[in-house]
């Protein structure tokens, strides 16, 4: 099957609707059980969150690291779950917790086993209900027993304001998700760029406490962005594994169009050229 983030979205919610969750947090138990799986604990390396096997009776055995905390153990359990569903093969090559190089079977099953964890008819709502920050997103990651980063993400892209949830890993954009009003509007964070020098994200990254959110400079994080815009930006970091968390998002309701569309929407009102003084005729050659 085709691994776009789309495809993969309709086959999740497609299995979510054969053993829909009744409440919240949902149960993983009876996803696994979906697919004739039983759950265990084991001890497993550091960096191996789970593995899974079918034994000869035909069960469905997913092994989790026992070592890992129960919201890791979850997102794990229907991380496994999505191989067998998109029936994609296994490629543990690169640290799970990593978005540098991941192999793009994992990250669908990455964005599949969000899917699960946060279906988009319960978390939809409560992101509408949400005040924008990422003590939102952690409120909802307790209520779902779901990860700050697929939360976060998740949070961007249903979000019905400007917004976007950036992952950085070494101080370098990894992975942006973004609102659609903000897709529409051309706002694009370029993956491999570094943490704004000043930002609050980077100040977060050498040691700063986290204090909330703070203003930001749209055109240090947007590509290109020529928008008179107020932007507010809120981050965590991550010691342990490098990682920075940012969540990005405008106080406008709408973003200004820019000096370009300004000049060029000046020159033409209903499709004529603004009257500006200056006849376009005869030109400079006289007719005969």
């Amino acid at each position: 099957m085709t691994v776009d983030d789309v495809s993969v979205a309709i086959k999740a919610r497609e299995f979510i609707r054969l053993c829909g969750p009744q409440a919240l947090p949902v149960s993983v138990d009876t996803y696994a059980a979906q697919i004739g799986g039983v759950i265990k604990e084991e001890v497993l390396d550091e960096n191996e969150d789970a593995w899974s096997f079918r034994d000869p009776n035909g069960k469905y055995r997913i092994c989790v690291n026992c070592a890992h905390n129960p919201r890791r153990q979850r997102f794990s359990v229907c991380h496994e779950v999505a191989h067998v569903v998109l029936d994609v093969p296994a490629d543990h090559s690169h640290p799970s917790w990593s978005y540098a190089r991941r192999p793009a079977g994992e990250v669908a099953c990455d964005v599949f086993a969000a899917e699960l964890l946060l279906p988009h008819r319960l978390f939809k709502p409560r992101v509408d209900a949400a005040d924008m920050g990422l003590a939102s997103i952690s409120a909802l990651a307790e209520e779902f027993e779901a990860s700050l980063v697929s939360t976060g993400s998740r949070f961007a892209a249903f979000s019905s304001e400007l917004c976007a949830f950036v992952i950085s890993e070494g101080g370098k954009v990894r992975y942006s998700s973004r609102s659609t009003r903000l897709r529409d509007a051309k706002a694009w964070i370029r993956p491999g760029s570094a943490l704004p020098v000043d930002s609050n994200s980077a100040r977060v990254r050498a040691g700063a406490p986290a204090t909330g959110p703070e203003d930001a400079e749209p055109e240090q994080w947007f590509e290109d962005f020529d928008r008179d815009a107020s932007l507010y930006e809120d981050a965590r970091h991550f010691a342990q594994w490098d990682q920075t968390l940012t969540l990005l998002w405008f106080e406008d309701h709408e973003l200004p169009i820019t000096p370009s569309e300004r000049k060029q929407g000046s020159q033409w009102i209903n499709g004529l050229r603004e009257l500006d003084g200056v006849l376009p005729w005869p030109g400079r050659k006289r007719r005969r």
